[in-house]
């Protein structure tokens, strides 16, 4: 019997490696392409759901302007662009830190009232700071700057901040705004900005939009001290106080006029108050049914007496994607 030569072994055995090789390489591909039903790969391409819980502080007050202190979870019904939400977390403010920036307007226009709000600032700084919380006081006037080296509990430095306020000659009170939400932007717990001003903007790089975007992205409640010089209140630009009402009314804040001493005081007592008698709800958004940027919130009350008597306020809605800043 003959033997086979040994180039025809060799042939053979190179066919059978590439035909080996060949079975293997259709072995991965199909194993990447072609997996059973219920295990198909992902796409090149996912869609990642942002499912980050969205914090809605919120204050409810009777018919005469006071806080209503006592209500429950169940006492909340919360909707989303129309659609209802299920409220995750539900807590009273009051143990929260709070973090105020205390933003006064030191333009000339306001240089008679400067002392007095001043000196009202300070009563307000004593009656709400505790040791968890910050302030920082916030002069503005053509450009804006920071009286008080960041947050501080201290009072003795608040004291200074505000003693060593500047007149200046106009008013950019966008800037100011859009600056304390930056400040406030990272802070924890609640947030707060409370303006005291005439109202009117004359120097500000930024615009009202891009002031209420920024304070809205922060989470902070924008309450707005109007000071209304008595003896030009016949004949005084309103359109900047128009838009500080909104402003305060979109973040769930509140505006007071204040024309006294006396006024100016009590409207840092009622937040003071306010402050001391909110609630927050947090929910993770459902489903969403709208492709726009803003979602709108809408909370009613339910299961309370006298709940068509009650006002409640909070924040208009937030923003899904965040500036650049």
């Amino acid at each position: 019997m003959r033997k086979p030569a040994p180039r025809l072994l060799a042939a053979g055995l190179l066919s059978c490696l590439f035909w080996l090789g060949s079975c293997w390489l259709w072995a991965q591909n199909s194993g990447t392409q072609q997996k059973p039903s219920g295990e198909q790969s992902q796409p090149a391409t996912t869609l990642k759901v942002d499912v980050k819980l969205v914090n809605v502080f919120v204050t409810v007050t009777d018919a005469n302007g006071a806080p209503v202190g006592g209500l429950k979870k169940d006492n909340f019904v919360l909707k989303e662009d129309g659609q209802a939400q299920t409220i995750s977390v539900f807590d009273k403010e009051s143990a929260l830190p709070l973090s105020i920036a205390l933003a006064i307007d030191t333009s000339l226009s306001t240089r008679h009232d400067l002392p007095l709000e001043q000196a009202s600032a300070k009563r307000f700084a004593r009656a709400i700071i505790r040791p968890v919380d910050g302030l920082s006081v916030i002069a503005f006037s053509e450009d804006v700057h920071e009286a008080t080296p960041g947050f501080t509990p201290e009072l003795k430095r608040i004291d200074e901040g505000i003693d060593h306020l500047r007149l200046g000659a106009a008013t950019a009170l966008y800037d100011a705004i859009y600056l304390a939400s930056r400040s406030l932007d990272h802070r924890k717990g609640r947030k707060v900005i409370v303006l005291i001003t005439d109202g009117e903007d004359t120097a500000s790089k930024i615009d009202y939009k891009e002031a209420v975007r920024a304070a809205e992205e922060a989470e902070a409640l924008v309450y707005s001290i109007i000071i209304v010089p008595i003896e030009n209140s016949a004949g005084r630009e309103i359109g900047g106080e128009h838009a500080l009402i909104q402003l305060s009314e979109d973040t769930g804040g509140k505006y007071y006029y204040a024309t006294s001493t006396g006024q100016l005081d009590e409207a840092f007592r009622k937040i003071s108050d306010e402050l001391r008698t909110q609630y927050l709800l947090a929910y993770y958004p459902s489903q969403r049914t709208s492709y726009s940027d803003f979602r709108r919130i809408e909370i009613k009350l339910t299961g309370v007496n006298d709940a068509q008597t009650y006002h409640v306020r909070h924040r208009a809605g937030y923003y899904t994607t965040k500036s650049e800043f």
